[in-house]
């Protein structure tokens, strides 16, 4: 069963114009993050969505509510919105709502590495949110194992919907570091991802469910914006 997947960053927050970290904590989106979410929303107006889902916070919830009631208007039957823990940002713990240079230089001050980039560029991605964890002085923060177990129940979940069928179209309210996670888990060469996806963006996955997750992931799109 090959799905479409359209993976959309939710509209810009208050937490995301002043720089803090937004994993499980939330905001409330700003007027040029509701303007993100209808320009999202015109972009794929013309998309038949047999499924949507995002995470359990408002700022993706609002993001989708705005996407479905343009494609809706548009004459296409309204799918259920599921809205589930698994489709959630990265947990950061301790450093939930911190200033996001300064999270990040105590994550990787230690390891000679004082920012995300360049935690990125001398250890890889995974240890993002390692090193985090390991500052995190109640180790709330998730690991790279603990957020991939989660982010992999996600794909679950679509994958056991019984009324998706093979070559449906898929919304998913997606996130900043997890699209990037994404790209780098799946289309590592070809992509400059040094780029945080933007708000509002589009990243078109096909996922191919009879294969293991590894294999089963194609990029069409990423980081598109109209």
């Amino acid at each position: 069963m090959l799905i479409h997947l359209h993976l959309i960053r939710h509209g810009q927050t208050f937490f995301n114009r002043y720089n803090r970290l937004q994993g499980w904590s939330n905001s409330p989106l700003t007027a040029s993050g509701m303007a993100d979410a209808d320009k999202a929303a015109h972009m794929l107006q013309d998309i038949d969505f047999a499924a949507a889902y995002c995470s359990d916070t408002t700022r993706a919830q609002m993001t989708a509510q705005r996407i479905l009631d343009v494609n809706e208007q548009n004459g296409h039957k309204r799918p259920e919105l599921i809205s589930d823990m698994h489709f959630r940002e990265q947990f950061y713990g301790y450093f939930e709502g911190q200033d996001a240079s300064l999270a990040w230089t105590a994550a990787g001050g230690p390891h000679g590495a004082p920012s995300y980039n360049a935690i990125v560029e001398q250890y890889g991605l995974a240890a993002t949110r390692d090193f985090l964890k390991a500052a995190d002085p109640f180790h709330d923060a998730e690991s790279d194992a603990e957020y991939w177990h989660r982010v992999e129940g996600g794909f679950a979940l679509i994958a056991s919907n019984p009324q998706l069928h093979d070559g449906d179209h898929v919304l998913q309210i997606s996130h900043g570091n997890t699209l990037l996670s994404l790209m780098q888990r799946f289309a590592p060469a070809g992509y400059d991802l040094s780029v945080r996806p933007r708000n509002g963006s589009h990243t078109w996955l096909d996922v191919d469910f009879e294969k293991p997750l590894d294999e089963a992931v194609t990029v069409q799109i990423y980081n598109e914006l109209h």
